[in-house]
């Protein structure tokens, strides 16, 4: 949305403002949902009982139609592959191996040159990432693929938690459907489209969140959806206010990790399981927890490789995430180094669920959110260093090799004895560092309405003194 749009929008009267989130609503549901959206759900339900051999099938005749049409008919690959012929390469574009790593910012100069040449974007849905590097990408979809995607999510977050786009929800995201200076309630808009109560997370502080309950309970919400940060910052409000009326069927969190406290506090407050998904607007890669607590993957959307240097990593190994997209084949990213990092399970034991889906271990955060030592180790699980620390918040900044600042915002029961406590736990990790705490009211949100808990700010010319030390390499 463009500032004389948004400028616009915010001036209008609150009611107002949700006739306004309702027709875009209306937009975005025949996008996303057509006469088919039904039978699609139900064939992804199906394949969840598929055995690994016929997805291991399924996927390589997906991935050799990708490959073929990447590198014929979208310009940016077809260049490439022309350029490497030229130079005498005679490798085959049919093997993934043989593609290099995609990342970002040739995506972000031009990304009209990932869309295949008979595509017109006109006649596609444009979307854009949340940016939280500050510069979104440009990204365009079929209807096919849209609605594919959208029955992939019907399927694999309401559908496993008994529920349905038919119930009414609420969504915690990054939208400014308030503005950001305003003070008083309404911090939501309903669009009855979608059946969705839009909430902000740019007005999260302690003295607004009644409100936000309030409007919980009014508009007979029945599922959560959202950032874990801010569906915690309700949960903690709630029982604080020792709210019994806010019963869910389920919380569904999105785009941040769910540490074990923030997951038992929200599933107190509102009485209900809480679920994480992991998914990129790039459309590569999407994850669901299931009932058993296992992240499964979403075959259909992407293949998924986790590397180390480059070079694979043993199953179970820490290593970045790089993703091919399967379901978009008219703007395919191929080996997208998509700026997440964690590790798939140690083995290929089925899960207890039943569903024959692969697994993801752990999700441990971006790439540029890892700390990195002095002698270029990564530091990458930092949850314990705020075991039992009685904070409501915290933020771990990496301004240098020797300098980490820790923003918190201190719960009543915080002392002397917690300072020393964060402070010795991070040298535990990092070794000889300088630890700076800073006391916060509330953690800062970036662009998108997010909560980072690690910020790396390191310069380039540490991050490679760091990475010249991790192979023994003299400055």
């Amino acid at each position: 949305m463009s500032g004389l749009v948004l400028r616009t929008y915010h001036a209008l009267p609150a009611s107002v403002r949700s006739v306004a989130a309702t027709l875009r609503g209306l937009y975005l549901r025949w996008w996303r949902y057509g006469p088919e959206s039904e039978r699609l759900v139900e064939e992804a339900l199906e394949r969840e009982r598929w055995s690994a051999e016929r997805w291991r099938v399924w996927q390589e005749e997906r991935l050799a139609y990708v490959l073929h049409r990447a590198a014929t008919r979208v310009p940016y690959y077809r260049d490439q592959w022309k350029a490497r012929r030229r130079g005498g390469d005679r490798a085959s574009w049919d093997v993934l191996a043989h593609w290099p790593i995609l990342e970002k910012e040739p995506l972000r100069c031009n990304p009209a040159a990932f869309v295949a040449d008979d595509r017109d974007v006109r006649r596609m849905f444009h979307d854009q990432t949340s940016g939280t590097t500050g510069t979104p990408l440009d990204l365009w979809k079929s209807r096919d693929t849209v609605r594919a995607h959208f029955a992939l999510s019907a399927a694999r977050t309401r559908r496993w938690n008994g529920v349905s786009r038919r119930d009414r929800w609420a969504m915690l995201g990054g939208q400014l459907v308030a503005p950001a200076e305003q003070e008083q309630p309404p911090f939501w808009v309903w669009n009855a489209a979608l059946r969705q109560l839009y909430m902000s997370s740019y007005h999260l502080a302690p003295a607004l969140i009644p409100p936000y309950l309030d409007a919980l309970a009014r508009y007979r919400v029945a599922y959560l959806f959202g950032y874990t940060s801010s569906l915690y910052a309700l949960a903690r409000e709630a029982l604080r206010l020792k709210r019994r009326d806010l019963r869910m069927a389920v919380a569904i969190t999105n785009a941040e990790p769910v540490p074990d406290r923030e997951r038992e506090t929200i599933a107190e407050a509102f009485g209900c399981p809480v679920r994480e998904t992991y998914g990129a607007s790039e459309s590569v890669v999407a994850a669901t927890e299931c009932e058993v607590g296992r992240l499964h993957q979403w075959p259909e959307m992407g293949l998924l490789e986790v590397l180390d240097a480059d070079r694979p990593v043993p199953p179970g190994a820490f290593g970045e995430f790089v993703c091919t997209g399967l379901l978009n084949a008219d703007m395919p990213l191929i080996r997208y180094r998509i700026g997440d990092c964690g590790r798939l399970p140690p083995d290929d034991a089925p899960c207890s669920c039943g569903r024959v889906l692969p697994q993801i271990a752990s999700i441990d955060g971006r790439t540029d959110d890892v700390l990195i030592t002095r002698d270029g180790r990564r530091v990458h699980w930092l949850n314990p260093v705020f075991y039992g620390i009685p904070v409501r918040q915290a933020q771990i900044v990496q301004e240098a090799l020797d300098r980490i600042r820790v923003l918190y915002a201190p719960a009543p029961e915080f002392d002397t004895a917690s300072s020393r406590k964060i402070v010795e736990r991070l040298r535990d990790r990092m070794s000889d560092v300088a630890v700076i705490l800073e006391e916060v009211r509330e953690i800062p949100r970036v662009a998108n309405g997010k909560v980072r808990a690690v910020i790396s700010n390191l310069a380039p010319a540490e991050r490679e003194a760091a990475r010249r030390a991790a192979r023994g390499v003299a400055p």
